[in-house]
């Protein structure tokens, strides 16, 4: 990964990704991980609050997350949980509905997800 200088922190990640909606910033992005989520994908927010608008969210898919479990020996959510990290991807705005009772409110917010599908895109400073 490249050196210092050219990793981009959350701040310019959420900006840069606004700016470009459709083909977001891509690049290596430098965070510490402040809290931690699971769905079907495990996120990784930069942010103790993933609706913040500063925060920007690596979203794992379950092959990667198991590929980081296997190298980490464990989850990924605990391991990486407060640690500094360098993630290559892109940065792209991902629009989240408000749901209630299984219908879509009509009202949405935006977050900024870089979608991680290789352990490899992951080093822990």
């Amino acid at each position: 990964m490249p050196a210092t200088s050219s990793w981009i922190d959350p701040g310019q990640a959420v900006l840069g990704a606004a700016a470009a909606p459709q083909s977001g910033v891509t690049g290596v992005f430098a965070l510490t991980v402040k809290a931690t989520g699971h769905t079907k994908k495990v996120y990784l927010n930069s942010e103790l609050d993933y609706r913040n608008s500063r925060n920007l969210s690596v979203a794992l898919t379950p092959g990667a997350a198991a590929e980081l479990e296997s190298l980490l020996k464990s989850p990924p959510e605990v391991a990486l949980k407060g640690k500094r990290i360098l993630v290559a991807g892109t940065a792209r705005r991902v629009r989240i509905d408000f749901i209630v009772d299984d219908k879509q409110t009509g009202k949405y917010y935006y977050q900024t997800h870089v979608l991680v599908t290789d352990a490899s895109q992951i080093r822990i400073l």
